[in-house]
């Protein structure tokens, strides 16, 4: 186990509006916000995305499984963000419901807002953190500073 220790800095509320891109638009708002540590927490509903719902197989490195919505799908969801290869680093997870239906995983690629997605971004500060390709799992993981013994 790995951790570190911060607290919570800024605290901003984003409305990302019917046709934009939620992930565009909220790794844009992190990075000209330069939030480098923190969470976002966000509800609201998309036309269609694309969500990972878990591996094919269970084995390592994992294959993903995607799962394209279209429609307009009801999310609630929640990311963390860290400093990655590339600048801001989101991994954002949503569970997405229509009628009676839902999914829940990774939301990636797209995300086109339907009627509009409230996002809470919390920075943490003091943090020491990266988020960077593991060579065993084959995916992007937060590494900390301190383990535990």
């Amino acid at each position: 186990m790995q951790y570190s220790e911060g607290q919570v800095g800024r605290v901003f509320t984003v409305r990302i509006d019917d046709g934009e891109d939620f992930l565009r638009e909220i790794q844009r708002f992190v990075t000209a916000m330069n939030i480098r540590c923190g969470t976002i927490q966000f509800l609201g509903a998309v036309r269609s995305a694309t969500i990972v719902t878990g591996p094919k197989e269970p084995v390592i490195p994992p294959a993903p499984r995607g799962e394209e919505i279209f429609g307009g799908w009801e999310l609630v969801g929640f990311a963390t963000i860290y400093p990655g290869e590339d600048g801001p680093s989101i991994h954002l997870h949503t569970a997405a419901g229509k009628g009676i239906r839902s999914l829940a995983g990774c939301l990636r690629e797209k995300a086109e807002v339907y009627l509009v997605i409230e996002a809470i971004v919390t920075e943490f500060v003091g943090i020491t953190a990266k988020r960077l390709p593991d060579e065993k799992t084959g995916v992007n993981l937060p590494v900390f500073d301190r383990t535990l013994p």
